[in-house]
């Protein structure tokens, strides 16, 4: 079995999106974690990274791995803390979280709060810089956001849920093929650029080389889907957890092979937060209602 240091260190790079910037947040050089990946690899017996140049990011055994890593690491700080996971927790905690994983983060809090009745738990959605921010600023203890490697602020701590992959959405009606072709061959809905999902989006057209027929630039996947649904053009988003695109009679899910770009979903709080085992607490709960089947 893996070690925990190294899984915590599978988890920086599955947070970070490179061997470099991993070793600089659990104290490692570049060398190190790459040895340390390997060899949890071949533990393991399969791949875990698509590497191009510089860029590492997770292939589907990756992303499978991410939430067991992260809750075998939690269950040790629990023990490691002297913690019992029927201990009565009590205390008021502010929560933020994208809109997309809002219904699984207010779950996970209800959940919670069955089991620990004197937790008060409080729960708002916005855009991940803005609850970024917000953490930054002691307005909210913890966010589940879009982790983005460009943001490495050492007062955060940034703790991996969930990975959603690149996905080309087209209408039902829409004649399959490449995804390259369908965004050439029909009108282009694209996310808003200036959000990192939109900057994976334009990254993953860069890997295919592709040429969109470009139609409209929205900040909203919800608005997109439902656009898809009426068969107003094709958009290529993250594969959403729990939305059931795949089961959606409007839909078409076109998986993009060429391409191992996902969507890192996490949770960021302060190294300082004054309810840590709260917010771990509902990490932990979060994690574990996602190994639960639809």
């Amino acid at each position: 079995m893996p070690s925990l240091r190294i899984l915590r260190t599978f988890l920086a790079v599955a947070a970070e999106g490179s061997f470099t910037a991993a070793g600089q947040r659990v104290a490692l050089t570049q060398v190190a974690v790459g040895l340390q990946m390997r060899t949890l690899e071949n533990d393991l017996k399969r791949k875990l990274f698509a590497r191009q140049g510089k860029l590492v990011t997770l292939n589907e055994q990756g992303r499978a791995l991410v939430p067991i890593a992260t809750q075998l690491v939690a269950l040790y700080e629990q023990a490691k803390h002297g913690t019992r996971a029927d201990a009565p927790l009590a205390g008021t905690v502010q929560f933020g979280s994208i809109v997309s994983a809002l219904s699984q983060l207010v779950r996970a809090t209800l959940e919670l709060k069955r089991h620990h009745p004197a937790v008060d738990l409080h729960v708002v959605s916005g855009k991940s810089n803005r609850l970024i921010a917000q953490v930054e600023n002691h307005e909210l203890d913890a966010a589940v956001v879009v982790c983005n490697p460009a943001i490495k602020r050492p007062s955060l701590v940034w703790t991996p849920l969930y990975a959603e992959p690149m996905v080309l959405l087209a209408p039902r009606a829409a004649r399959p093929a490449a995804p390259a072709d369908m965004v050439e061959r029909y009108p282009f809905i694209r996310f808003d650029r200036t959000e990192h999902t939109g900057e994976l989006v334009e990254r993953t057209l860069r890997r295919l080389r592709a040429k969109p027929q470009e139609f409209l630039e929205l900040n909203s996947i919800e608005t997109i889907v439902e656009l898809v649904r009426d068969g107003m053009g094709v958009a290529m988003l993250p594969n959403l957890a729990r939305h059931g695109w795949e089961g959606d009679p409007r839909l078409r899910v076109l998986p993009i092979a060429q391409t191992a770009e996902s969507r890192q979903i996490a949770l960021v709080q302060l190294r300082t937060a004054a309810r840590a085992e709260i917010i771990t607490a509902v990490g932990q709960q979060f994690v574990a209602a996602l190994a639960v089947p639809a």
